[in-house]
């Protein structure tokens, strides 16, 4: 199956969590891929974020797409910034409490830069899938280019932006490229409505490619799935 750049988003379908470890845009202002989400969700929707750290994406959500939204956090830090923020995030770990939730529960549930930081991923996708109408997911890629020369040229697990940590004390326990992704999906019976890579800050990679070109040039990655 290839990865395709992103198209028109489609209209809408008629709530424990790990740390974010992507790193937040220079000047307090919101991320690249965050802005790219916030334009795949449509206006009023049941939105939950999980994973959703100190807030940031669930509070553009809300305000700009004036969203029903909802987040679950494992860290009581990021709880407690959430709630300061006036959010509604409830504490709670994606690989055990999802199934609490209702089939169809969401228009959309959202994992950003989280799936990699999870002990069941195909678990946790099948579990989003049942409970939201749409999916977004979100991951570093570490098929990037950078990460292949970092392993061969110094023989050692690569350190970048996107994966910030060494191998030792790392959040994140399930690496995988674009392409595992894509296998992850038939896997799970998920259908690939849009997708995109994208580069360090959150841009999409502007042309038309085969996925194994996604997969050596892109940083990061952004797709959104329905069920099949």
């Amino acid at each position: 199956m290839s990865v395709t750049a992103i198209s028109t988003p489609e209209a809408a379908v008629d709530a424990p969590p790990v740390p974010t470890t992507a790193p937040q845009a220079a000047g307090g202002g919101a991320r690249g891929d965050h802005r790219l989400v916030a334009d795949l969700v449509a206006p009023g929707s049941r939105v939950l974020d999980i994973g959703c750290g100190e807030g940031e994406l669930l509070d553009l959500l809300i305000r700009e797409k004036q969203v029903d939204g909802r987040g679950l956090e494992l860290s009581q830090a990021g709880v407690n910034a959430c709630v300061a923020r006036g959010l509604s995030v409830v504490q709670g770990d994606a690989d055990r409490d999802l199934a609490d939730y209702p089939d169809d529960a969401f228009d959309f549930v959202i994992l950003s830069q989280t799936l990699q930081a999870t002990y069941a991923p195909r678990r946790v996708l099948e579990e989003l899938l049942r409970i939201g109408s749409n999916v977004i997911v979100s991951f570093p890629n570490f098929g990037f280019w950078r990460n292949r020369l970092q392993l061969l040229l110094g023989g050692r697990m690569p350190v970048t932006d996107y994966l910030p940590y060494s191998w030792y004390d790392t959040p994140n326990i399930h690496f995988c490229t674009i392409r595992d992704f894509v296998a992850l999906c038939q896997e799970a019976d998920a259908r690939i409505v849009k997708s995109m890579a994208l580069d360090a800050r959150g841009r999409p990679v502007g042309f038309s490619a085969p996925w194994w070109v996604w997969n050596l040039i892109g940083e990061q990655a952004l797709f959104l799935l329905k069920r099949s």
